[in-house]
Protein backbone atom coordinates (compact mmCIF):
# COMPACT_ATOMS: atom_id res chain seq x y z
CA UNK A 1 0.00 0.00 0.00
CA UNK A 2 1.66 3.24 -1.03
CA UNK A 3 2.40 5.94 1.19
CA UNK A 4 0.56 9.42 0.50
CA UNK A 5 2.80 12.48 1.48
CA UNK A 6 2.93 16.29 1.37
CA UNK A 7 5.81 18.21 1.71
CA UNK A 8 5.14 21.40 3.36
CA UNK A 9 8.42 24.08 3.38
CA UNK A 10 9.07 27.19 2.19
CA UNK A 11 12.78 26.34 0.54
CA UNK A 12 12.01 24.72 -3.01
CA UNK A 13 15.26 22.67 -2.46
CA UNK A 14 14.26 21.21 0.33
CA UNK A 15 10.98 19.98 -0.80
CA UNK A 16 12.38 18.89 -4.15
CA UNK A 17 15.23 17.15 -2.52
CA UNK A 18 13.09 15.09 -0.27
CA UNK A 19 10.51 14.26 -3.23
CA UNK A 20 13.33 13.18 -5.00
CA UNK A 21 14.28 10.58 -2.33
CA UNK A 22 10.60 9.73 -1.03
CA UNK A 23 9.49 8.65 -4.81
CA UNK A 24 12.55 6.96 -5.21
CA UNK A 25 10.73 4.69 -2.83
CA UNK A 26 8.46 2.16 -3.94
CA UNK A 27 6.00 2.24 -1.45
CA UNK A 28 5.81 5.95 -0.88
CA UNK A 29 4.31 8.82 -3.19
CA UNK A 30 4.89 12.81 -2.94
CA UNK A 31 1.37 13.80 -4.02
CA UNK A 32 1.94 17.70 -3.15
CA UNK A 33 4.10 20.56 -1.83
CA UNK A 34 3.25 23.54 -0.16
CA UNK A 35 5.26 26.52 0.59
CA UNK A 36 3.59 27.90 3.58
CA UNK A 37 1.22 26.52 6.64
CA UNK A 38 -1.78 28.05 5.12
CA UNK A 39 -1.43 26.03 1.54
CA UNK A 40 -0.26 23.00 3.89
CA UNK A 41 -3.97 22.78 5.43
CA UNK A 42 -5.92 23.59 1.96
CA UNK A 43 -3.57 21.07 0.43
CA UNK A 44 -4.46 18.33 2.94
CA UNK A 45 -8.06 18.56 2.73
CA UNK A 46 -7.94 18.32 -1.11
CA UNK A 47 -5.15 15.86 -1.63
CA UNK A 48 -5.30 13.43 1.91
CA UNK A 49 -1.92 12.80 2.47
CA UNK A 50 -1.15 9.87 4.57
CA UNK A 51 2.10 11.87 6.44
CA UNK A 52 2.43 15.48 5.76
CA UNK A 53 6.32 16.70 6.30
CA UNK A 54 6.03 19.67 8.00
CA UNK A 55 8.54 22.57 8.11
CA UNK A 56 8.12 25.29 11.44
CA UNK A 57 9.54 28.57 10.27
CA UNK A 58 7.09 29.36 6.82
CA UNK A 59 5.38 32.66 6.24
CA UNK A 60 1.35 33.13 6.58
CA UNK A 61 1.44 30.36 8.63
CA UNK A 62 4.02 28.66 10.69
CA UNK A 63 4.12 25.26 11.14
CA UNK A 64 3.35 24.84 14.68
CA UNK A 65 -0.40 26.52 13.85
CA UNK A 66 -0.67 24.47 10.71
CA UNK A 67 -0.50 21.43 12.42
CA UNK A 68 -2.79 22.45 15.02
CA UNK A 69 -5.28 22.88 12.12
CA UNK A 70 -4.54 19.90 10.38
CA UNK A 71 -4.87 17.54 13.63
CA UNK A 72 -7.93 18.96 14.22
CA UNK A 73 -10.09 18.95 11.26
CA UNK A 74 -8.55 15.73 9.54
CA UNK A 75 -8.96 12.67 11.19
CA UNK A 76 -5.91 10.21 9.18
CA UNK A 77 -3.06 12.89 8.09
CA UNK A 78 -0.18 12.66 10.68
CA UNK A 79 2.53 15.41 10.51
CA UNK A 80 6.06 14.74 10.83
CA UNK A 81 7.97 17.89 11.94
CA UNK A 82 11.13 19.47 10.03
CA UNK A 83 13.63 20.74 11.75
CA UNK A 84 17.54 22.09 11.38
CA UNK A 85 18.10 21.97 15.61
CA UNK A 86 17.19 19.35 17.52
CA UNK A 87 16.95 20.72 20.25
CA UNK A 88 14.10 23.07 19.43
CA UNK A 89 11.66 25.00 21.51
CA UNK A 90 8.98 25.45 18.60
CA UNK A 91 9.65 21.38 17.64
CA UNK A 92 8.19 20.63 21.38
CA UNK A 93 5.78 23.02 20.29
CA UNK A 94 4.61 21.40 17.33
CA UNK A 95 4.45 17.75 19.38
CA UNK A 96 1.92 19.69 21.93
CA UNK A 97 -0.22 21.04 18.72
CA UNK A 98 -0.43 17.31 18.03
CA UNK A 99 3.00 16.26 15.49
CA UNK A 100 3.50 12.69 15.43
CA UNK A 101 7.28 13.31 15.71
CA UNK A 102 10.17 15.05 14.25
CA UNK A 103 13.21 14.51 12.07
CA UNK A 104 16.45 16.99 11.41
CA UNK A 105 16.51 18.18 7.76
CA UNK A 106 19.96 16.47 7.41
CA UNK A 107 18.54 13.20 7.61
CA UNK A 108 19.64 10.33 5.12
CA UNK A 109 16.98 8.58 2.85
CA UNK A 110 16.68 5.95 4.64
CA UNK A 111 16.41 7.89 7.64
CA UNK A 112 13.48 9.89 6.14
CA UNK A 113 11.79 7.40 4.41
CA UNK A 114 11.61 5.43 7.28
CA UNK A 115 10.57 8.22 9.57
CA UNK A 116 7.80 8.78 7.50
CA UNK A 117 6.82 5.16 7.11
CA UNK A 118 6.36 4.71 11.16
CA UNK A 119 4.89 7.98 11.29
CA UNK A 120 2.26 6.46 8.41
CA UNK A 121 1.90 2.98 10.50
CA UNK A 122 0.22 5.21 13.20
CA UNK A 123 3.26 5.16 15.67
CA UNK A 124 5.07 8.09 17.04
CA UNK A 125 8.32 8.32 15.89
CA UNK A 126 9.69 8.67 19.80
CA UNK A 127 12.44 6.22 19.20
CA UNK A 128 15.44 8.40 19.25
CA UNK A 129 16.72 9.22 22.40
CA UNK A 130 17.22 12.94 21.20
CA UNK A 131 13.16 13.35 20.97
CA UNK A 132 13.08 11.97 24.07
CA UNK A 133 15.56 14.53 25.26
CA UNK A 134 13.66 17.20 23.62
CA UNK A 135 10.62 16.33 25.78
CA UNK A 136 12.09 16.34 28.79
CA UNK A 137 14.10 19.67 28.44
CA UNK A 138 11.36 21.60 27.53
CA UNK A 139 8.75 20.24 30.11
CA UNK A 140 10.94 21.81 32.56
CA UNK A 141 10.19 24.66 31.58
CA UNK A 142 6.26 24.03 31.10
CA UNK A 143 4.13 25.63 33.89
CA UNK A 144 0.38 23.69 34.25
CA UNK A 145 -0.27 21.48 31.06
CA UNK A 146 -1.61 24.16 29.24
CA UNK A 147 -2.40 21.89 26.09
CA UNK A 148 -3.37 19.12 27.97
CA UNK A 149 -6.02 20.99 30.69
CA UNK A 150 -9.14 18.04 29.82
CA UNK A 151 -6.44 15.40 29.58
CA UNK A 152 -4.89 16.42 33.18
CA UNK A 153 -8.68 16.20 34.64
CA UNK A 154 -8.87 12.62 33.46
CA UNK A 155 -5.66 11.51 34.64
CA UNK A 156 -7.41 9.87 37.58
CA UNK A 157 -8.65 7.94 35.51
CA UNK A 158 -6.46 5.71 34.53
CA UNK A 159 -5.80 2.08 36.26
CA UNK A 160 -2.62 1.19 37.97
CA UNK A 161 -1.55 -0.98 34.74
CA UNK A 162 -2.68 1.92 32.23
CA UNK A 163 -0.59 4.53 34.22
CA UNK A 164 2.55 2.19 34.73
CA UNK A 165 2.18 1.66 30.50
CA UNK A 166 2.35 5.63 30.10
CA UNK A 167 5.18 6.30 31.74
CA UNK A 168 6.84 3.58 29.64
CA UNK A 169 5.28 5.06 26.31
CA UNK A 170 7.54 8.37 27.39
CA UNK A 171 10.14 6.42 28.29
CA UNK A 172 10.21 5.68 24.48
CA UNK A 173 9.44 1.93 24.84
CA UNK A 174 7.67 0.28 21.81
CA UNK A 175 4.34 -1.87 22.27
CA UNK A 176 6.58 -5.01 22.06
CA UNK A 177 9.16 -3.86 24.21
CA UNK A 178 6.31 -3.04 26.95
CA UNK A 179 5.25 -6.41 26.50
CA UNK A 180 8.29 -7.69 27.11
CA UNK A 181 9.00 -5.83 30.57
CA UNK A 182 5.33 -6.26 31.73
CA UNK A 183 5.45 -10.11 30.38
CA UNK A 184 2.28 -9.66 29.03
CA UNK A 185 0.81 -10.13 24.75
CA UNK A 186 1.81 -7.33 22.83
CA UNK A 187 -1.90 -7.30 21.89
CA UNK A 188 -2.85 -6.29 25.69
CA UNK A 189 -0.45 -3.41 25.34
CA UNK A 190 -2.01 -1.81 22.12
CA UNK A 191 -5.63 -2.39 24.33
CA UNK A 192 -4.19 -0.28 26.75
CA UNK A 193 -2.74 1.99 24.70
CA UNK A 194 -5.98 2.67 23.17
CA UNK A 195 -7.81 3.19 26.22
CA UNK A 196 -5.24 5.32 27.50
CA UNK A 197 -5.40 7.45 24.32
CA UNK A 198 -9.29 7.56 24.66
CA UNK A 199 -9.18 8.00 28.35
CA UNK A 200 -7.09 11.09 28.14
CA UNK A 201 -8.40 12.48 24.85
CA UNK A 202 -5.12 12.39 23.24
CA UNK A 203 -4.49 11.91 19.34
CA UNK A 204 -1.43 9.44 19.68
CA UNK A 205 1.86 8.56 21.62
CA UNK A 206 3.61 11.74 21.12
CA UNK A 207 0.85 13.74 22.89
CA UNK A 208 0.70 11.05 25.22
CA UNK A 209 4.40 11.01 26.07
CA UNK A 210 4.42 15.14 26.41
CA UNK A 211 1.30 14.84 28.56
CA UNK A 212 3.20 12.26 31.37
CA UNK A 213 6.24 14.26 31.21
CA UNK A 214 3.74 17.80 31.67
CA UNK A 215 1.49 15.78 34.56
CA UNK A 216 5.08 14.76 35.74
CA UNK A 217 4.34 11.16 35.99
CA UNK A 218 8.23 10.94 34.01
CA UNK A 219 10.71 12.72 36.19
CA UNK A 220 12.75 14.88 33.59
CA UNK A 221 16.56 13.85 33.66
Amino acid sequence: MTIRVLIADDQMMVREGFSVLLNAMPDIEVVGEAVNGREAVTKVRELTPDVVLMDIRMPELNGIEATREIVAADGTARVLVLTTFDLDEYVYQALRAGASGFLLKDASARQLADGVRVVASGEALLAPSVTRRLITEFSKLSEAPRAFTGAHAAYGDLTERETEVLVLIAQGLSNAEIAERLVVAESTIKTHVSRILVKLGLRDRTQAAVFAYEARLVTPG
